[in-house]
């Protein structure tokens, strides 16, 4: 097996979805950790420490949208890298998402490849200047 390229939290109230991405990026060599909504998220995002985090939108308890803005204010987690997977796409929802301070929008249906290449691209942008893994 090969070099992790690095740790994704995958997070989606879709089990179906969820594995799907999960799945997908574990074969390309990240290493993987799930949540199943917002407050799973915050949560377990400083045990598992992650590079990037894969984020839906929609999600009951707590959305995508509140969960990267608390992503964002706590110095813990601020530098962790954040992909919005979004049914919405509007332009009100991708300024929305740059305002907070995400790293890159993707929306569903999404291509798997796609996915692949905005999360290697993070993971290895974070490590390049340091702000990856303590």
């Amino acid at each position: 097996m090969g070099e992790v390229l690095g740790k994704v939290l995958v997070v989606d109230d879709d089990e179906v979805i969820r594995q799907l991405i999960a799945v997908n990026l574990n074969l390309e060599g990240f290493e993987v950790a799930t949540a199943t909504d917002g407050q799973d998220c915050l949560e377990r995002v400083l045990d598992v420490m992650p590079d990037v985090i894969t984020l839906d939108v929609m999600m009951p308890c707590l959305d995508g949208w509140a969960t990267a803005e608390r992503l964002r204010t706590e110095e813990a987690t601020s530098h962790i890298k954040v992909v919005l997977i979004t049914a919405r796409a509007q332009d009100d929802d991708k300024r929305r998402g740059r305002g907070i301070g995400v790293d890159a929008y993707l929306t569903k249906p999404f291509d798997p490849a796609e996915l692949i290449q905005v999360v290697r691209e993070l993971a290895e942008n974070g490590r390049s200047t340091g702000q990856g893994r303590c």
